[in-house]
């Protein structure tokens, strides 16, 4: 599909006159638009859940997430797994954001490197990219040749793929086995999609990650007790998780967490089961993790 062709790359009917609008009228027009995005997001969650579905296999099988854009949308993905072993204490490697033109692109502009499909391949080569791992292409406009040469050669070698884009009937979401394809429109500055079609894309990535770590068993309740305390913020976060699942005092969950090691989840657990941080840990090593399964097969 021709860039001028694709609806995200179309005037505005609404923003015509948008360079002779006050402050007020431009934040307006683009709030107003922006209204448009949730909407159009869920038009395509059962693509999403579909995706999440398939990334908590890839987990399960000791597999990996990447993520793998240009330009906004290839910072995004960077964004999304950067913010995971935080939240969730995973490993760094478990999801890998990867941006055309490398750790540089993320600050400055690198543009010329989005148009080599093979070298999106080589990127996910140095990571050894197995079968067990699974690729998601990110592409406002859906045509980016480095996505496509890194969903064609993560297919090649058996790994499941999807694309996020925001035009329907996109080149990468022909290109990878889930096509997830939020149609946001025009922007009001005609083709600065990293306006309505980065927000949607930044909404989709959140559900992706949030989901598939929550259905792995990263979070009990609504409660992230995988969560790391690498500062004073989070060290008060870990102790106030603690309270909130097992109603205890803050010096009792200090205690508790400090007992086990500073892991939030195996605290929680020996709290309600009345086990110590060895019988703990051991009922969640049968039940993968998970809080709630754990608290039922206490001895």
């Amino acid at each position: 599909m021709k860039l001028e062709n694709m609806l995200t790359e179309t005037r505005n009917p609404n923003t015509m006159n948008l360079d002779r609008m006050t402050p007020l009228e431009i934040v307006k027009a683009m709030n107003a638009e922006d209204r448009k995005v949730p909407e159009a997001v869920e038009k395509v969650l059962p693509e999403i859940a579909e995706l999440v579905s398939a990334v908590e296999e890839a987990f399960h099988r000791g597999g990996r997430l990447f993520y793998l854009g240009a330009g906004t949308s290839g910072r995004l993905g960077v964004l999304d797994a950067s913010e995971c072993p935080p939240t969730y204490g995973v490993p760094a490697e478990m999801v890998v954001g990867m941006i055309a033109g490398g750790d540089r692109a993320l600050r400055h502009p690198v543009e010329c490197t989005e148009d080599d499909p093979g070298q999106g391949k080589k990127d996910l080569e140095k990571h050894r990219l197995t079968e067990k791992d699974i690729v998601v292409g990110i592409a406002a406009s859906g045509r980016t040749p480095y996505v496509i040469g890194g969903l064609e050669y993560a297919k090649s070698i058996g790994c499941r793929t999807a694309a996020v884009s925001c035009n329907r009937g996109s080149d990468i979401g022909r290109a990878a086995e889930i096509a997830i394809e939020v149609e946001t429109g025009p922007e009001v500055l005609t083709g600065s999609t990293r306006l309505k079609a980065g927000t949607a894309q930044k909404m989709v990535l959140n559900m992706i990650t949030t989901a598939s770590m929550v259905r792995i068993g990263k979070a009990y309740e609504n409660l992230m007790v995988d969560v790391v305390q690498s500062n004073e913020k989070l060290c008060t976060r870990a102790e106030n998780i603690a309270m909130e699942a097992a109603g205890v005092t803050r010096e009792e969950a200090r205690k508790a967490i400090n007992e086990a090691g500073g892991s939030v989840k195996t605290a929680v657990t020996m709290i309600l089961t009345g086990c110590d941080a060895q019988m703990a840990g051991e009922l969640l090593h049968r039940t993968k993790g998970r809080v709630r399964e754990a608290i039922f097969q206490k001895p």
